[in-house]
Parts: C-alpha cells; sequence; structure tokens
C-alpha cells in the first residue's frame, strides 16, 4: 500500500472514489466542485489533495500548494482506524466535538447539516479503506 495521502495513494483514493456512486453520482447531483485535502494534524501542510469536479475525481495528488477548500487533518493512527473501521454519523460527529478531526479549511457544521453532503462524506471514509 502506498504511504497514506501521498501522489500515490490519491489517485489510488481518486479510482475508488469513482467508482462509488453513492459517493461521486450523489455528489454530481448537487454538482460538487472542491478541492479536499487530507493530512495529519502535527504537520504544517496537508499531503494530498482530491480534485473533484461535478463530484468526480479527476486528479488525486501530493498537496502542492493548490487553494483548498478543505482541508482535513487527524493524527496519522485515527486515520488508520477509520480507514479499518469508517466512522458513521454519529462516530463521526464524537471525533468532531473531541477534535479527532479537524477541519483547517471547510465548514463541517454547514456540511453535516446538509444531507446530500453529509452521506457521501460518510462514505468517502468507506472509499479510502479500498485503497
Amino acid at each position: 500500500m502506498a504511504e497514506l495521502f501521498s501522489g500515490d495513494y490519491m489517485a489510488a483514493y481518486m479510482e475508488e472514489w469513482n467508482k462509488e456512486p453513492e459517493l461521486s453520482d450523489a455528489l454530481a447531483q448537487i454538482d460538487f466542485n472542491s478541492n479536499i485535502a487530507y493530512g495529519f494534524d502535527n504537520e504544517e501542510a496537508p499531503r494530498g489533495v482530491l480534485v473533484v469536479e461535478n463530484g468526480k475525481a479527476v486528479r488525486g495528488e501530493d498537496y502542492n500548494g493548490q487553494e483548498l477548500n478543505w482541508d482535513l487533518r487527524a493524527t496519522e493512527d485515527q486515520w488508520k482506524k477509520w480507514i479499518a473501521k469508517p466512522p458513521g454519523m454519529m462516530g463521526l460527529g464524537m471525533a468532531y466535538t473531541s477534535r479527532k478531526i479537524k477541519f483547517k479549511v471547510g465548514d463541517y457544521g454547514a456540511m453535516i447539516k446538509e444531507p446530500r453532503m453529509a452521506g457521501p462524506f460518510i462514505k468517502s471514509f468507506a472509499v479510502m479503506g479500498r485503497v
């Protein structure tokens, strides 16, 4: 397996993202476009970026100063736990309130209140487990 959130990992994640209709097709229905970064909360910059256009991931790559709509951070151990056993809505809410997941960029509250975004966000953790 490629190093978590490396360019190779993000390219594989992109492929898996696009295979999951509950993620890519659901986000296409709301014309979702974003640069989503992933990384570790003890590091200055994120490691990888997924570029999503109209719900479909079009690039998975190393972070290289791209403008971000979302920047998700957690410890490496926490990411690995979620990859092994993806959280549900309640687990993710608890992770947010206990600061196990941090949004350096992006509005968790607004996203989680929008069911058309919340469901796919939860599904994205299961897709990570396929990489």
